[in-house]
């Protein structure tokens, strides 16, 4: 049954979990230095070139620049409200294949707020572009791989560590609410990645079983949101 992030405890990513292993071959080579100073007007010009008039998609990126702005002085904890409250009421799920005719495709925040519309890496890489903006350190985020256990479902999300064994706060396209992964029982966590490597479950933060360095789909979306016109970094 499709998982909509309407309705709580629902996935949103169509993945079977024995695939999701497979996924460490599209980690991130360096989730770098992101922050740089962002140019919204080349932004925009660049998103009408390749897609005509943007429409109510120019709004919804000019939002995502005065959301940025006006959080830029806060505390992390209010930069991270406002990130995941934003891409929770600027986008709406849907599957890749519905949006993308792709059975999975990664976006990048432009892309998602072009179409109004992503699945769950979507909301969780535009979250994390945007929190890296905003000076968050790339070690205190992780994109994380769950299993949704009501409906026995992959999905995916963004955890946020204040310290490195803390209690992770979870970013969910499928709830409003910033909870901690302790109080997510529907949850169950799979493996998770940042900059520093590959992370599987477990106390203290998890274990780092692996590198994250490799050319995968995350180089994509760098070289995709380099052409867009923001300034990335990959090391």
């Amino acid at each position: 049954m499709p998982l909509s992030p309407r309705s709580p405890g629902r996935s949103t990513l169509r993945l079977r979990l024995g695939g999701c292993l497979l996924l460490t071959f599209f980690l991130l080579a360096g989730l770098g230095s992101v922050r740089a100073n962002w140019n919204f007007g080349q932004i925009l010009q660049t998103a009408e070139k390749r897609y005509g008039t943007l429409g109510p998609a120019k709004g919804r990126i000019e939002a995502w620049n005065q959301m940025l702005q006006s959080e830029s002085a806060d505390p992390e904890r209010e930069q991270l409200n406002a990130v995941n409250r934003f891409f929770n009421q600027q986008l709406s799920f849907q599957d890749d294949t519905r949006v993308w005719r792709q059975t999975d495709y990664w976006a990048t925040p432009v892309e998602s707020l072009v179409k109004g519309a992503g699945d769950c890496e979507d909301y969780a890489l535009a979250k994390y572009f945007s929190l890296r903006q905003l000076g968050v350190p790339s070690e205190k985020l992780r994109i994380t791989y769950v299993k949704a256990l009501t409906q026995n479902q992959a999905h995916m999300v963004l955890t946020y560590y204040a310290s490195p064994t803390a209690d992770p706060l979870v970013l969910d396209n499928l709830i409003g609410e910033i909870r901690p992964a302790s109080q997510r029982k529907d949850l169950l966590p799979v493996y998770a990645f940042n900059a520093e490597g590959l992370y599987m479950p477990g106390a203290n933060g998890g274990k780092r079983s692996g590198d994250s360095k490799r050319l995968s789909r995350w180089q994509d979306v760098l070289q995709k949101m380099q052409v867009e016109g923001f300034a990335v970094g990959d090391g």
